[in-house]
């Protein structure tokens, strides 16, 4: 199985977002404030470049929304409980696929003859297991620690989730 940098700085990112765009949301009402790309860079060590780019895909896919101006950066476009990890995975990477396959659910196989290989079955099934578990884990559970076991059960949130072509 393989997550690519992509994802994973996205998942920081996003999780930082979620951690200190609130954290002056209480003085100022339900608003919370916008948080520049270069103090996420700071605190989570990811070049600013790097971030630029991928919050172009989040900004693009819904999950973020950019403020202009002084103290401008960028906002959660939903609320840290109703963004799932698998959502900002899948805005920045192709779908976790832990088959080496070219296509998720195609006939075609890896093998030199177009066969799936013995094992196809057993990765093609830890990546759907491990799509449904990043779609049970919500930015809120990552940022206060309620990922896994010390999460409190939740209903499980439909993501749509792309073919690889």
């Amino acid at each position: 199985m393989r997550l690519s940098t992509k994802g994973r700085y996205a998942v920081m990112a996003m999780a930082d977002l979620a951690k200190n765009g609130r954290a002056q949301s209480a003085e100022r009402g339900a608003q919370s404030r916008a948080v520049s790309l270069a103090e996420i860079a700071a605190r989570q060590e990811i070049s600013l470049s790097y971030l630029e780019q991928l919050f172009a895909r989040l900004r693009k896919s819904g999950l973020v929304k950019s403020v202009r101006g002084p103290g401008g950066g960028y906002r959660l476009a939903k609320a840290a409980h109703e963004t799932v990890v698998a959502e900002i995975v899948l805005a920045v990477d192709e779908p976790i696929r832990a088959t080496r396959c070219v296509a998720h659910g195609t006939p075609k196989g890896c093998m030199l003859a177009g066969e799936r290989c013995i094992t196809h079955n057993l990765w093609e099934d830890l990546g759907d297991e491990i799509h449904r578990y990043l779609s049970r884990v919500s930015l809120e559970d990552v940022v206060m620690n309620r990922t896994g076991a010390r999460r409190s059960p939740v209903v499980d949130r439909p993501i749509a989730v792309e073919a690889a072509a």
